[in-house]
């Protein structure tokens, strides 16, 4: 369950007016299935979008939802799964982890804050970084009070103006993506909004249908490109978030190429490859794959007047060298190289 699909989730279930659970990890310790930051939705019907285990404990956080949108004060619950504590739960799951979350409820009359803001940024492409108040004696700064600050502004809800300049200034001076501070009777979770992946597909061959399909299922918004009109609007592209019939290398036809995540040139011509190279030189696209052998490549890195702005940025030939010989496999190969480049 990816955080595009939490997104879409909530945008259907915030068209219906009722309220939202939204739980967040807030401390785990051990083996968890996710960590400090992750988030997902339950819906009033106990329906949820996102995993915060494997299965094992999101039934048991339903029924914690459920009295929270009637309460609507927010809730921490620890599921201790370590050793023996594990059979005090009855699940016997053996993670042998701890994890603490805080569900809180969304609703209408807050315009369904803070998570509207979030999905706002993740969708825009936007890093950004939070603070959120997971536990509080200071009746100005309520648990769930949160700041948000994705470059271009800053949204603080149920924050005084001074405490959430100090908790910005504790997530920019932070240096891991995920901490926990505490004073002044306030404990707060400092973490990163990591944008949905956005991925840009150069060629609209056989090969490049498992890679639009992989992709969307991993939620990545794709976008993919080709001069040729009648091979983009193949029925198999269609779960491509975009598709542009545009001449090779006219980046301006497609809009805003620097807030793609990735990008992948495949489109089987050396003319039309060395267009496109050249093009994605020019952008701030960190991931620049090239379908083909190292001497295709190198010939057409020869061939471009700009190369050196694709240096530590060009990967070709593109994808991880997992044994990958039909267009699956190549696909699951690039989407995996991707996947670790762009996480560090």
């Amino acid at each position: 369950m990816s955080l595009k699909s939490t997104i879409e989730a909530f945008e259907t279930w915030r068209s219906s007016g009722e309220p939202i659970v939204m739980v967040t990890v807030i401390r785990t310790e051990g083996s968890t299935y996710s960590k400090a930051g992750h988030r997902i939705l339950i819906a009033g019907n106990g329906d949820y979008q996102g995993l915060v285990s494997g299965g094992c404990l999101e039934g048991d956080l339903a029924e914690h939802a459920r009295d929270v949108i009637a309460s609507g004060t927010p809730r921490t619950v620890c599921y201790d799964l370590r050793d023996d504590a594990d059979e005090i739960w009855g699940m016997g799951i053996g993670c042998n982890g701890l994890i603490e979350v805080m569900l809180q409820r969304l609703d209408a009359a807050s315009g369904y804050e803070p998570f509207a803001t979030m999905s706002e940024c993740a969708l825009d492409g936007r890093a950004a970084k939070y603070s959120i108040v997971t536990a509080s004696s200071d009746v100005t700064m309520p648990v769930g009070a949160t700041i948000i600050d994705w470059g271009t502004g800053q949204l603080p809800w149920q924050m005084p103006s001074g405490a959430a300049g100090r908790a910005e200034r504790h997530t920019l001076r932070g240096r891991r993506d995920t901490r926990i501070t505490q004073s002044d009777g306030r404990t707060m979770l400092h973490a990163t909004l990591r944008p949905v992946p956005k991925l840009l597909i150069i060629g609209a061959g056989p090969d490049a249908v498992p890679l639009v399909r992989m992709a969307n299922e991993l939620g990545w918004r794709v976008t993919l490109a080709d001069h040729r009109e009648a091979y983009i609007n193949q029925p198999a592209f269609a779960t491509a978030e975009r598709r542009c019939h545009v001449e090779p290398g006219e980046l301006a036809d497609i809009g805003a190429a620097n807030g793609f995540s990735a990008a992948v040139i495949m489109s089987h011509h050396l003319e039309t490859d060395r267009a496109w190279l050249a093009a994605l030189a020019t952008t701030t696209i960190r991931y620049v794959g090239l379908l083909g052998p190292p001497a295709r490549r190198d010939r057409l890195v020869g061939e471009i007047d700009n190369a050196r702005a694709l240096q530590e940025r060009l990967h070709g030939p593109v994808g991880l060298e997992i044994g990958a010989d039909d267009p699956e496999t190549i696909a699951m190969s690039i989407l995996a190289e991707m996947q670790a480049f762009l996480n560090r």
